[in-house]
């Protein structure tokens, strides 16, 4: 095996710029693009070789120690026709400013863009959920030519340019001599193919703008910011190409008596004095039909009646969660000279103590959380 060093024309001790300004020679004389010889093509194998040990520290290292420069692995990282050589392809990018082969035609077909909506609810349609029909102006495939492009009746013709590659080979002036690179065919824009006659509907696009129909089924339990995914229900990709997936993002609109906390329902039930003292049943209007409401007797301001399965339905799981009934107790502030009498009389009788300040705890609204919390 010839020295690196030799191959290189470096000597022993030469720095890392050296040996990297010696490569750079000798591969601009010997790259298979600028001289196509079978000695050339060998020694730019051996050239490249010899730039990968010494150019890495552990390898050059372990070849001066008297190794053979590898670290593991491949001798080189190619074989005979540069199948599997690892780094030619950034090593082509440096010297010739483009890939090293085409990669075909681009596809006219894309993926649709996915879209977003929002979708407003009432909170009684979040109990059991709701079906919607959903008026959605998006993209959807032209049914004139259905996302060919072309005018029906017709095809895409291959470029006369490039020939149905979609690339662009020309020899170019350089250091190295004339390379060749390759660049998108601007005839064709990198499709291989020319829309002689577009679709008068969607001008070639294979996709026009209309307003459709997306029925859904709200799932029960959402809740506002929550978003559902629709897949394949978004706007339809270009060229016939597959739709985008949808987004539903949920909105609770605000509701004037009863309002949610995770899956139970609160509201207020405002109480005449009379009926808190002595006690009595109730029938009030749910969301989702009547319930019957027991005060028992000498019920307090701030009491919380729970109706057990009443709340919203649970969007992961089983069964609903509850009711919750703020009691509020509503002394009356205009008496006829009567009512005044027989409230005096009950309050002589009663004997109550009078008004004294107490430490103070919590507030009205503080305890009302801890207990619907608790």
């Amino acid at each position: 095996m010839a020295d690196h060093y030799e191959v290189l024309g470096v000597a022993r001790d030469a720095s890392t710029d050296e040996i990297k300004k010696a490569y750079r020679r000798l591969a601009r004389q010997l790259h298979p693009d600028v001289n196509p010889g079978a000695d050339a093509s060998e020694r730019f194998k051996s050239v490249t070789h010899a730039y990968d040990v010494l150019s890495d520290v552990k390898q050059r290292d372990n070849y001066d120690r008297g190794g053979n420069g590898r670290s593991g692995g491949g001798a080189a990282g190619f074989d005979g026709n540069f199948g599997n050589f690892g780094n030619f392809g950034d090593i082509f990018e440096t010297f010739f400013g483009g890939g090293g082969s085409s990669r075909g035609p681009r596809s006219r077909r894309e993926r649709g863009q996915d879209a977003l909506i929002r979708v407003d609810l009432d909170l009684d349609e979040i109990i059991f959920g709701t079906h919607r029909e959903l008026e959605v102006d998006t993209a959807i495939t032209c049914a004139t030519c259905n996302g060919t492009c072309c005018q029906p009746g017709t095809a895409p013709v291959t470029c006369d340019i490039c020939h149905g590659t979609g690339t662009i080979q020309r020899a170019v002036r350089s250091l190295l001599g004339n390379v060749m690179t390759s660049s998108p065919c601007g005839s064709c824009r990198g499709y291989g193919t020319i829309i002689a006659t577009p679709c008068v509907t969607c001008q070639g696009q294979g996709r026009v703008r209309a307003r459709r129909t997306v029925p859904v089924d709200i799932p029960a339990g959402v809740d506002t910011g929550l978003r559902l995914q629709m897949p394949g229900s978004g706007e339809a990709g270009p060229a016939g190409g597959p739709n985008g997936d949808l987004y539903l993002e949920m909105k609770v609109r605000h509701h004037d008596v009863f309002s949610r906390d995770g899956d139970d329902l609160l509201c207020t039930l405002e109480v005449p004095m009379t009926d808190a003292i002595l006690g009595r049943s109730a029938t009030v209007k749910a969301l989702d039909g009547d319930i019957e409401v027991e005060l028992r007797p000498g019920t307090q301001s701030a009491e919380i009646i729970t109706v057990k399965d009443r709340g919203v339905s649970r969007l992961r799981g089983n069964g609903r969660g509850d009711l919750k009934v703020v009691v509020h107790v509503v002394t009356p502030t205009r008496l006829d000279h009567k009512e005044r009498e027989l409230i005096e009389a009950f309050a002589a009788r009663h004997k109550a103590p009078a008004p004294a300040l107490s430490a103070f705890q919590q507030g009205l609204f503080a305890k009302l959380r801890d207990r619907f919390r608790g």
